[in-house]
């Protein structure tokens, strides 16, 4: 072989040894925040790549107390992800953003702290309206994703991941009667709608004092 042949075979094989290393595929299993659930990742430069994750399955009960009504909460979490990873030293090491698709709310059930419900100063009989149920939605439709983490994307085999960022929260709170007391025609029925949507919104604000809800995953990852 002459000196141009195996300069050019050298190159061919550094280029191809590049690529192998700048073109990984991994894939994890994770849990955390939002569930358990899988994230794939396609690192198609040093520094640049792709990740998709998906997590749900996580499930909890809770309880809220305000001045009048005691809540007892099923929260239910998942949420999916699409973002572009930015590996600043060529390791493991990342930044990402991108878009989350979270889906994290709560069915609650309340009932009065006395016998009576009391909204403003207007008392409403307990066995009239029964209990208030509802859905607390925290984060629901595409939300934007910042995050940092490290996934073993660098070299081939197994290796650990770990995730933490930040979506914001849109908290939304849709209450009603398990009597329906507040669907009639009477001025208390009017009334009532207007209470229950202030304490809607009481809730609602109260919510909002949680600005962003975080988001941290472990797990382990293979790269191929």
């Amino acid at each position: 072989m002459t000196a141009t042949g195996m300069i050019a075979t050298l190159c061919l094989l550094g280029t191809t040894q590049a690529y192998a290393q700048d073109n990984r595929m991994t894939l994890g299993a994770v849990a955390g925040t939002t569930g358990a659930g899988a994230d794939l990742a396609w690192r198609f430069s040093e520094r640049l790549g792709v990740s998709a994750r998906y997590t749900g399955g996580l499930d909890w009960s809770t309880d809220y107390s305000t001045d009048d009504v005691n809540y007892d909460g099923d929260v239910n979490l998942a949420a999916s992800k699409l973002t572009l990873d930015y590996y600043p030293f060529t390791s493991g090491f990342f930044l990402s953003a991108g878009l989350m698709l979270p889906d994290i709310d709560a069915d609650v059930v309340g009932r009065p702290r006395n016998s009576t419900y009391q909204f403003n100063g207007q008392e409403y009989p307990a066995d009239a309206l029964g209990t208030l149920h509802g859905t607390v939605t925290l984060a629901d439709g595409v939300q934007p994703y910042a995050g940092l983490g490290w996934r073993q994307s660098h070299r081939s085999g197994f290796g650990v991941f770990a995730e933490v960022g930040v979506i914001p929260t849109d908290p939304d709170v849709s209450l009603r009667t398990s009597e329906g007391f507040e669907n009639g025609d009477n001025p208390l029925s009017a009334q009532l709608r207007r209470e229950i949507r202030q304490e809607e919104q009481r809730l609602e604000d109260e919510a909002n004092e949680w600005p962003v809800y975080p988001v941290a995953v472990v797990g382990v990852s293979y790269t191929f």
